[in-house]
């Protein structure tokens, strides 16, 4: 069984002209928030190319969030960014109906820089309970790049979150939006956005006062592990501390990162038991390398290639890691 853990929502152009109307009135008057009826025959013909794109891939489930660049977190007013992230949801949610064998959803969180995160957990908790979500994204820059940043996570902002996710027994993805600095573009600031992550979840308590908290950093790890030996020597200086290596296993990763020497470091530095095989597909890596000729987040035959992984250690990146990390999405699969 293949398990991509990281995909992201194709749908179709009208769920999109929605939001160009939700941008265009910021949600007044009350009638621009009205959603469009889109059928379950249009969600159909949407998701054919996305189907076949995942079965030529080998790919058998994959985990489908809204996609990120998209979800305008630091626009005002806030209702705008809750209604399209609750509409997102929802169109992932008759996807998944459709299609159960196929496509499990994950969650997007109505976040907000100019709210608590009592709308994100509210969304939560609908999403994994009625929906039946088996994860969320986590962004930890609402602001976009704009302006200043919430507390890095491992801060206790984060603490009623993590005590939800830890309740629903479901993990977060961290995964930030779009970026409107000029200095950024959104793909390099996901990457920064990872990077600080890592290291403000390793530097707090965070996995102290939660041990079952389950965090998934994703495209290799942002620049983490590549640096590792920066951070290592940083905590040899502490004779006290935990050593670095051992700290990055306390989180998890993903392969969406479309080049095998940096895919063979990530799982020499963090072990096999730490890596899920996501790709993203569709999505930025859905390019013809000019070398191969094939598509970049074509993942599969990578992993397969790496000659110094045994059997099991492919088995826990394609699919033993995803059951462990999204306990609720063994109930969604037919076979194991």
């Amino acid at each position: 069984m293949v398990i991509d853990s990281h995909g992201h929502v194709v749908a179709p152009m009208e769920v999109y002209a929605y939001q160009a109307h939700l941008l265009a009135s910021r949600g007044a008057p009350r009638q621009h928030m009205v959603r469009p009826n889109i059928s379950d025959e249009l969600l159909e013909e949407t998701l054919k190319g996305q189907l076949d794109l995942l079965r030529s891939v080998g790919t058998d489930v994959q985990l489908v969030s809204p996609r990120p660049f998209h979800m305008m977190h630091s626009l005002k007013p806030e209702k705008i960014v809750r209604e399209w992230t609750m509409f997102t949801n929802d169109i992932i949610a008759r996807q998944a109906k459709l299609h159960p064998d196929v496509i499990v959803g994950v969650a997007a969180l109505p976040q907000s820089p100019y709210t608590d995160l009592s709308a994100c957990i509210e969304e939560l908790e609908r999403c994994v309970n009625e929906l039946g979500f088996v994860g969320c994204l986590l962004n930890p820059d609402p602001m976009e790049g704009e302006g200043p940043t919430p507390p890095g996570l491992g801060d206790e902002f984060w603490y009623p979150l993590y005590e939800k996710l830890v309740e629903l027994d479901v993990p977060a993805l961290v995964h930030s939006a779009s970026c409107s600095s000029p200095r950024e573009s959104y793909t390099l600031h996901f990457i920064n956005e990872e990077s600080i992550a890592i290291v403000s979840l390793l530097e707090s308590r965070v996995f102290e006062d939660f041990p079952t908290l389950k965090i998934i950093v994703p495209h290799g790890g942002g620049a983490i592990p590549y640096q590792i030996g920066r951070f290592k020597a940083w905590r040899y200086r502490d004779k006290d501390a935990e050593p670095f290596e051992v700290s990055v296993r306390k989180l998890y990763y993903d392969t969406c990162n479309y080049s095998k020497d940096s895919i063979e470091l990530l799982l020499k530095v963090v072990g096999s038991d730490r890596v899920l095989f996501g790709t993203e597909k569709p999505g930025t890596g859905s390019v013809a390398d000019p070398h191969t000729g094939k598509d970049m987040d074509d993942l599969k035959p990578v992993i397969e290639s790496i000659e110094w992984l045994t059997q099991e250690d492919r088995n826990n990146i394609f699919w033993k890691n995803a059951l462990a990390v999204y306990p609720r999405l063994r109930s969604h699969l037919k076979t194991e």
